[in-house]
């Protein structure tokens, strides 16, 4: 159970932060920057929810287990499993959790035509929003791609499967979201030439 009884602690004021093994490191850190990205997605979730139509009980029910999730991936990145013990057990992502996410996908995709053209975000604010969100979590995914490059940065196969399901599922719930597809605004190549 987490506690905040105490919002400022004074300890990032030279300009480091912990990490959930207790070691400091710089703001800036790679680390930080995906796990912060991942929190920044997450909010323009929350905007999504704000802007959700009585049609889309669906989507908010979905929605509000990302959101949950989020918190679960920013957790599993803030403790990077280096094979040390620890004191306790760092929560993880787990192969569930990316399955849920497909099968998600197919739910909503099934009441969709399919694509014959990209398409702009835009549309409904809820779609639009969505689009953010998804473009967001496509920021995360290339820093959480990157920091797992490095061999002393681990991060967990499920971590980066469920990074990369969640933009497919934003797209497609943002499809959702706008009329069911029929809302959608497609890119005309060239229209503007």
């Amino acid at each position: 159970m987490v506690k905040l009884n105490k919002i400022y602690t004074r300890t990032g004021d030279a300009g480091t932060t912990g990490l959930g093994t207790g070691e400091r490191v710089v703001k800036y850190d790679k680390r930080i920057a995906a796990y912060g990205t991942v929190d920044e997605a997450n909010a323009a979730i929350g905007l999504v929810r704000l802007h959700l139509g009585e049609d889309d009980a669906i989507v908010d029910e979905i929605l509000g287990r990302l959101q949950n999730d989020l918190f679960d991936l920013g957790a599993d990145l803030c403790v990077p499993d280096r094979g040390e013990e620890l004191p306790y057990e760092p929560l993880r992502i787990s192969d569930e959790q990316v399955t849920r996410l497909e099968q998600e996908i197919d739910r909503l995709n099934a009441d969709l035509q399919p694509l014959r053209s990209f398409v702009l975000p835009g549309g409904s604010p809820a779609s639009a929003y969505m689009h953010l969100a998804r473009t967001i979590s496509r920021r995360a995914e290339r820093l959480m791609t990157e920091l797992a490059a490095d061999e002393n940065e681990p991060v967990s196969t499920a971590a980066l499967k469920y990074i990369n399901r969640l933009s497919d599922l934003l797209f497609v719930a943002g499809r959702y979201t706008n009329g069911r597809g029929e809302g959608d605004i497609l890119w005309v190549p060239g229209a503007n030439r």
